[in-house]
């Protein structure tokens, strides 16, 4: 991700472990699916943008094992330092506002870190610019205005709550630069870039343990931005807590848009 000071969900703050780990449970199974057709394999140079966590991270090194590298950046890495062994390196980075970590990647590779960043034109070029000829390069982002609720199934007062607070959510993006249409733009923005054999898919979970942890720690996280910002009480928030807590909601994600092609 990038360095700013709107950013709305700082990695430093204790929930944001807790948001990786149901990232990881939720969408690395899309994203390993991708990266396996891919072929990846022993000797593979990949760059993992935004890492975040160290659930990708891990993975990529033992796809490209000793004589392969892993290359993972971000603002922030202290969630990822467990990871810093051979061939994996960890550096602090901003894709938006710096010249790539190397060049002659065959795959680089970002998740829900693009729509965050203000200068995602630049970031992309950047991450264009660090593939071989041949290289693939994988976008992965969220598209919230192409499904904004977090109970698609808006039956009862618990719901509207839980959808009245997603939306004061996305406002409270919106408001720091996020592009909450940006996944569906990922197709073009590749062909654009130069790429080629391009493709996308969506993967959209509709109600899963995972999807109610993130939300908890979503909420949590941004609980006084939201009271701040007038969008809803300590009570309201309190109550739509508990309200996750009960199981009894089916709680939805944005779809995340993979987007792939090659140099």
């Amino acid at each position: 991700m990038t360095q700013t000071d709107g950013y709305l969900l700082d990695n430093r703050q204790t929930e944001a472990g807790q948001r990786f780990d149901a990232f990881a449970t939720l969408f690395d199974p899309t994203t390993f699916r991708h990266m396996e057709r891919f072929g990846i394999g022993s000797g593979w140079r990949c760059w993992e943008v935004g890492a975040g966590g160290t659930s990708v991270v891990s993975w990529l090194a033992k796809k490209v094992g000793p004589t392969g590298r892993v290359v993972a950046t971000d603002i922030d890495t202290s969630w990822a330092a467990s990871a810093a062994r051979p061939p994996v390196e960890i550096r602090v980075h901003d894709v938006g506002a710096e010249e790539p970590p190397g060049e002659g990647f065959d795959l680089v590779h970002a998740r829900l870190v693009l729509v965050h960043v203000p200068d995602r034109e630049r970031a992309l070029r950047s991450m264009v610019k660090a593939l071989r000829p041949g290289g693939r390069l994988l976008i992965e982002d969220a598209d919230p205005a192409l499904q904004p609720l977090l109970c698609p199934d808006e039956h009862g007062p618990e719901q509207q709550l839980a959808n009245r607070l997603r939306h004061g959510f996305r406002k409270l993006l919106a408001e720091r630069g996020a592009d909450l249409s940006y996944g569906r733009k990922l197709p073009r923005l590749l062909r654009e870039a130069g790429l080629r054999e391009v493709e996308a898919d969506a993967y959209f979970p509709v109600t899963s343990a995972a999807c109610v942890d993130l939300e908890s720690a979503t909420v949590r996280q941004i609980r006084d931005q939201l009271v701040t910002a007038g969008i809803a009480t300590d009570e309201d928030i309190d109550r739509h807590l508990v309200n996750v807590a009960s199981g009894s909601m089916d709680l939805a994600t944005a779809p995340m848009i993979s987007a792939w092609g090659r140099k």
